[in-house]
């Protein structure tokens, strides 16, 4: 029989109140940590009292290769759930949340932090925040979220045109793609460049420290400067990578976006960080938005577990390792890539592999793995919540597909 809420709220309520803090110096340098397959002592005499709580359970994300947004979150998430204040965060009157904020304005180095519910949200914020007269442009990847996977907010809400560009050496944008694109004049023909939006990791891949800071050089040197804004959902996974630290990202942009969900499987939730100013004007933008949030409390406190669980605890060089000897075996086997294989994102060329694609997702479907067949075909994204038996059964279909290798079916309860 399963437990009450009561029982529930009562046993956990019994752990610790408090976390260890956590030292904000040179994030990205990642402490050994154990298997992530393996569960913490603690999460395994909760899941013996709790069997039917779900929060104990991430098996449903364990076999998930779609998104990292797939991920579970866990038992100590609930427990600082529980344990958490509940003030309205409008008001700056929950306390946690109002210590979350300066913890991750002090990550990335910058004056102040700003709670939002999404991404998507965080973006168009910190947007809304810096362009309040048009006519206004934002220079952006072409394969950018906020120019492809936004709904269009830049246009509604901020009445920016995107100017998406290719970058030269196909791989991300250089301060010479910007300076070709960039409009500096501002006579009535012109809609002239306030905004240039980077992305790091985009689709996978890393944006070199030094180019960030190329750009970031030129944009401060313009007379007025030019905003640089980074959407850095996945920013913990480039640092996890060792190619930055998050620091290091904060001195060269003015604005960051940073996803609590995605690489870090907090239960939702984003934050935007800048200048003391900046998120001043941002409240305003997320009160625009229907963002104001009460009991703010039960997002920052799993979010904080996160940070200290996943990116600190080495987690998510875990997951990376399983991408790249993914993508190594792939190509072992004669297989394409769409792209490199840097951090989390393995882009497999199906065409190019002479794979079907309607075959390599039913061959999936038979090893019970979730992979997506839609909007991303041919993307597998690792997350640390991907099992070790999983990550095996996607090795097998790699050599059914490409070496006609016979599978066999797997029952959907095996993870």
């Amino acid at each position: 029989m399963a437990p009450d809420i009561e029982t529930v709220i009562l046993s956990l309520s019994q752990g610790s109140k408090e976390t260890a803090p956590l030292s904000p110096t040179r994030v990205g340098r990642i402490p050994e940590a154990q298997s992530c397959d393996m569960p913490s002592e603690k999460a395994a005499d909760n899941a013996q009292c709790f069997p039917n709580l779900s929060w104990t359970d991430s098996s449903e994300s364990s076999n998930d290769f779609r998104s990292d947004i797939f991920t579970r979150p866990t038992l100590p998430m609930l427990e600082a759930i529980v344990n958490t204040t509940l003030g309205d965060c409008t008001a700056d009157e929950d306390k946690t949340t109002v210590s979350f904020q300066e913890y991750v304005a002090d990550l990335v180095g910058h004056e102040a932090a700003l709670l939002v519910m999404s991404g998507t949200m965080g973006n168009q914020v910190a947007l809304r925040s810096i362009l309040r007269t048009p006519p206004h442009a934002i220079l952006a990847d072409h394969r950018a979220h906020i120019a492809t996977l936004e709904g269009g907010g830049a246009a509604s809400i901020c009445g920016a045109m995107i100017k998406a560009i290719v970058p030269s050496n196909g791989h991300h944008l250089t301060v010479h793609d910007i300076q070709e694109q960039s409009i500096l004049r501002e006579t009535v023909f012109d809609c002239p460049t306030r905004v240039i939006s980077l992305e790091n990791t985009l689709s996978g891949t890393i944006m070199p420290l030094s180019d960030i800071r190329a750009i970031s050089l030129w944009a401060r040197a313009q007379n007025p400067p030019i905003h640089v804004h980074l959407d850095g959902a996945r920013l913990w996974e480039a640092a996890a990578a060792g190619a930055c630290t998050l620091r290091e990202i904060g001195e060269c942009v003015d604005s960051i976006q940073l996803c609590l969900t995605k690489a870090l499987g907090a239960p939702l939730g984003s934050v935007v960080t800048g200048s003391a100013s900046f998120i001043k004007r941002a409240k305003w933008s997320r009160h625009l938005l229907g963002g104001g949030i009460r009991s703010s409390g039960i997002i920052t406190a799993p979010a904080k577990v996160a940070i200290r669980d996943v990116f600190f605890g080495g987690k998510i060089s875990l997951a990376q390792d399983k991408a790249r000897r993914a993508a190594r075996l792939w190509q072992d086997l004669g297989g394409k890539l769409q792209r490199p294989t840097e951090t989390n994102m393995v882009w497999l060329d199906l065409p190019a592999s002479r794979v079907d694609r309607d075959e390599f997702y039913a061959l999936g479907r038979q090893l019970n793995l979730k992979i997506s067949n839609s909007l991303m075909v041919g993307r597998l994204v690792f997350h640390y919540q991907i099992s070790d038996a999983a990550f095996a059964r996607l090795c097998e279909l790699f050599e059914s597909v490409l070496n006609g290798r016979t599978v066999q079916s797997v029952n959907s309860e095996e993870k």
